[in-house]
């Protein structure tokens, strides 16, 4: 058997250390978590106890007149169905488009002022835009963008 040395030693301390270290980080990580989770869980106690609650302290008298479908002070008259125009679904979409668009150029604000990005965020911008463009000028040519 051989007798230890300091180097035998060292090599101990240090690969013990190792192993401290990396179940210190990993109980840390853990840890964290964990802290996430007991907010989650307590939220979600605190809507439970909250919709408990108003379904005890609530009054319950259902009256015909209650359970009508009620929109904007008008009773309701015919079907409850009624047919939307494509169109409009056609400007929410186009909405979406430029509203991503919009957001899209802040970040690119931020990074084309850094050092080294400028000429490929350029290019990247406007191949951006390009696609953009080239939308709004099917949409235009389809006659979508006509208020009737």
């Amino acid at each position: 058997m051989r007798e230890p040395t300091v180097v035998d030693s060292t090599v101990a301390v240090a690969a013990d250390s190792a192993t401290n270290s990396a179940t210190g980080v990993a109980a840390d990580y853990f840890q964290s978590y964990s802290v996430v989770g007991l907010l989650g869980v307590v939220g979600l106690l605190f809507v439970a106890v909250a919709f408990g609650a108003g379904r005890l302290l609530r009054p319950v008298v259902p009256t015909p007149e209650k359970l009508l479908t009620y929109e904007c002070g008008v009773d309701p008259v015919g079907e409850g169905w009624a047919h939307t125009q494509v169109r409009y679904y056609v400007y929410a979409f186009l909405y979406v488009i430029f509203a991503v668009d919009s957001i899209f150029l802040f970040p690119w604000a931020t990074v084309f002022a850094a050092d080294g990005y400028g000429a490929t965020t350029l290019v990247e911008m406007f191949i951006f835009l390009g696609f953009l463009a080239v939308g709004l000028l099917y949409a235009y040519k389809k006659g979508v963008l006509t208020w009737t």
